[in-house]
């Protein structure tokens, strides 16, 4: 046809050449199982360079896998018959009895994950701080990575604390609040600002908690996932009538008496950065719209939580052992263990603080 060239013969035979060299390539690859092992070699080193990790390659190398035994799940055996173990949504309800610590600990030892906690110790709630750190190291992610970011306005009273290997503190300084409704309600906006500038860089999952607690048994990676809320210890057993969620329809935090899930705690959530960052922004934003109508959500920024994660469904889901109070509702058969507990204090004297 015209406007097409014809290209020369000898170009012709030389392309032709090259595609039957390749083609006998390639099948001798596959034959041999190499182009399989290639291609598995790079993922792999794909993903142990952190692609998409933090948003960059950190140059970290494939860490193999060790043998491992252990016990055989039992497909016709629950592992727990007393409580919920799976959501409607598939997202898994976590009980002692439902995992396997080790098998988890190997997973995540070969992604190499690193977990920031953000914790809140602001004027006399400085107070918890030292038994807080104290039993988070030796209960909380042992063997991984972790930095303790604490957001105060009283740097220099945070305490030293021994650290294990890999682990760390890091002081956020904050301005002082008049009350611990403000330090609620301005939780979400700082953990949202401090997670665009610092936490999308430098760990990989956020654990969000209250300080006025201590650890008293494991807490570790099975608690992870891209986004989980943990049940609040008032509200597991209880009609979905009963949750102190948000009632005035005016609220963004509005909740009707027909809807909702489960009561979350606000003083235990997390997951990837990227979530962490997208729940903290989405409830500083609706607690700055209550706040333009003259709105205060009747539980703060758990109000506003328990909203998000009615909408966005969190991809897993603490039992009440992960955040719980002995000392008013005891210890029911239940709970075969209780990881996160309240410590006993003055609510009057700290909070009037």
């Amino acid at each position: 046809m015209a406007g097409m060239r014809r290209a020369p013969a000898g170009k012709t035979k030389c392309c032709s050449l090259h595609t039957v060299t390749f083609l006998l390539v390639t099948l001798f690859l596959v034959l041999s199982g190499t182009g399989f092992r290639i291609l598995g070699n790079s993922m792999l080193g794909s993903r142990q360079a952190g692609v998409g990790k933090r948003g960059e390659l950190d140059g970290l190398q494939a860490v193999e896998p060790s043998r491992m035994v252990y016990g055989q799940p039992k497909v016709l055996t629950p592992c727990r018959s007393d409580v919920l173990v799976l959501t409607p949504w598939l997202a898994p309800v976590v009980w002692e009895g439902t995992f396997n610590t080790d098998v988890l600990n190997e997973q995540f030892r070969l992604w190499n994950a690193t977990i920031g906690l953000t914790v809140f110790a602001i004027r006399k709630y400085m107070v918890f701080l030292e038994l807080f750190l104290q039993t988070a190291e030796k209960y909380f992610m042992v063997g991984h990575r972790v930095t303790y970011y604490v957001f105060t306005d009283r740097p220099a009273d945070v305490p030293h604390v021994p650290l294990r290997e890999g682990r760390r503190v890091e002081v956020l300084k904050v301005p002082g609040a008049l009350s611990w409704q403000e330090v609620s309600m301005h939780r979400m906006e700082m953990i949202s600002n401090f997670s665009q500038q610092r936490f999308l860089r430098e760990v990989d999952y956020l654990v969000c908690m209250d300080v006025d607690m201590k650890f008293c048994d494991h807490v570790g990676v099975e608690i992870l996932s891209p986004r989980f809320g943990t049940l609040h210890p008032g509200f597991y057993g209880a009609a979905r009538e009963a949750f102190t969620y948000e009632r005035r329809p005016q609220s963004q935090a509005y909740i009707p008496r027909d809807e909702g899930d489960f009561y979350y705690a606000g003083g235990f959530f997390g997951g990837s950065v990227v979530e962490v960052l997208q729940l903290t922004t989405a409830c500083h934003q609706a607690m700055v719209v209550d706040q333009a109508n003259g709105l205060e959500a009747v539980w703060h920024d758990e109000s506003h939580l328990n909203r998000y994660l009615l909408d966005h469904k969190p991809t897993k889901v603490l039992s009440p052992e992960y955040l719980w109070d002995r000392q008013k509702l005891g210890w029911p058969p239940v709970m075969k263990k209780l990881r996160f507990v309240a410590v006993p204090k003055g609510h009057l004297d700290i909070r009037g603080s």
